[in-house]
């Protein structure tokens, strides 16, 4: 009951999110980045801007520390970003704020050489989901840097997400009118000589600007296997999942780039209420969500004394790959969080997962168990009386 309520107020307020737009404001977006801190720097970042930043937001440099807004950007900046820390806001009051440097685009990319060839061109690209501020999404990259200890270049592609619940709809634009910004970007990280791995990390409605632009890197890459983009980890995608089995997942897990150790990592989650929202909105299930959308197929598993928990199929080859290209973890019996939305940085289990499936276990942390099918994988709770520490765990 609480659940359904829940639902019922949700989707009253994204259906609201079509006339509730985002607005100009009273601020001509060109005076919010003349100021000099928006200005390219040519030499080397502050010492405490470790990450890199990728972000088509429109930045706020009229007074320091600049700000990313939710407003689209003219074309993409590149930037050098630290960890938020408390800064005095005009008012005087504290606030949180992320360290963040804009560079000119050569010196970027040659400062992403410089690291990436220190640790054997390793890097990993985090693009966020729905709802999300400048802030709240550094927050997550930083935390995904602790929880995984990579240590090789972090980037943070940052789209003019909205970062509030009502705003579902604008997002949803916002991230369509970015796809072109992004797949430029994957593209050119993707024939970076320097750049040997990609390990590519999507959450929620980010899955939506990542898949068509590996589809995009593939279908013109020169080399025919794509082959440093061979991570690739959707966390909670919030994306058509009877689209991603007919189309995406034959494109993107191609046999010879299968071969080639591409792989795709889905984290899935029947407690997911974002997700439940999202499927109620679109008509359809989602990927990132175990619903089954056919009562026929929902009533056989029901009669059979299993979950009723449907997944995509594998893709289907004429030649069967050596490896395996395509898992699921459920992580519905173990969903942390006020929405489920998060498991794989919230919830214990799941993020000792992620962490492993990062640094390359294709099996895991080693907590899963076998699923109804053979790609998938389900994550079971601790046993009974036995306390976890999910902030210790997933570092936050």
């Amino acid at each position: 009951m609480i659940r359904a309520r829940f639902l019922a107020v949700l989707t009253a307020l994204v259906a609201l999110s079509g006339c509730a737009g985002v607005g100009y404001g009273d601020i001509p977006h060109a005076d919010y980045a003349a100021g000099p801190a928006c200005a390219n720097v040519s030499g080397s970042p502050a010492s405490d801007n470790p990450f890199f930043l990728v972000t088509s937001r429109l930045p706020d440099c009229r007074s320091e520390p600049v700000k990313l807004l939710q407003h689209r950007g003219t074309g993409v900046r590149f930037a050098r970003f630290g960890a938020p820390v408390e800064v005095a806001n005009a008012k005087g009051k504290a606030e949180r704020n992320v360290p963040t440097q804009f560079q000119e685009r050569a010196a970027w990319w040659q400062a992403l050489n410089n690291a990436a060839q220190a640790k054997n061109g390793r890097v990993l690209l985090y693009v966020h989901g729905f709802r999300e501020s400048y802030l709240s999404n550094t927050e997550s990259t930083v935390q995904i840097a602790k929880l995984t200890g990579f240590d090789g270049p972090i980037i943070q592609y940052s789209w003019p997400s909205q970062g509030a619940l009502t705003k579902y709809a604008v997002d949803e634009t916002n991230m369509y009118w970015d796809e072109r910004n992004f797949r430029t970007f994957l593209t050119q990280l993707a024939r970076d000589p320097a750049v040997k791995e990609i390990i590519l990390v999507s959450h929620s409605m980010g899955a939506r600007l990542v898949i068509p632009a590996v589809e995009y890197v593939d279908r013109t890459s020169t080399n025919a296997d794509s082959s440093n983009i061979s991570n690739i980890i959707l966390a909670a995608p919030d994306v058509d999942r009877e689209d991603f089995e007919r189309d995406i997942a034959e494109e993107v897990l191609a046999a010879r780039r299968v071969n080639n150790d591409r792989r795709i990592t889905i984290y899935v989650s029947g407690s997911d209420k974002a997700l439940a929202l999202s499927r109620q909105v679109h008509g359809y299930p989602r990927l990132g969500s175990p619903y089954c959308f056919d009562q026929f197929e929902a009533k056989q598993l029901k009669a059979q004394g299993k979950p009723v928990r449907c997944y995509p199929s594998k893709s289907k080859y004429d030649v069967t790959p050596e490896k395996s290209g395509l898992t699921i973890i459920d992580t519905t019996d173990i969903s942390s969080g006020p929405t489920g939305h998060t498991d794989y940085l919230r919830s214990a289990a799941v993020c000792a997962d992620f962490a492993a499936v990062v640094g390359g276990n294709r099996d895991g942390a080693g907590g899963r168990v076998p699923g109804p099918l053979s790609h998938v994988f389900l994550i079971k709770p601790a046993p009974k009386g036995q306390e976890i520490d999910h902030k210790s765990v997933c570092k936050i």
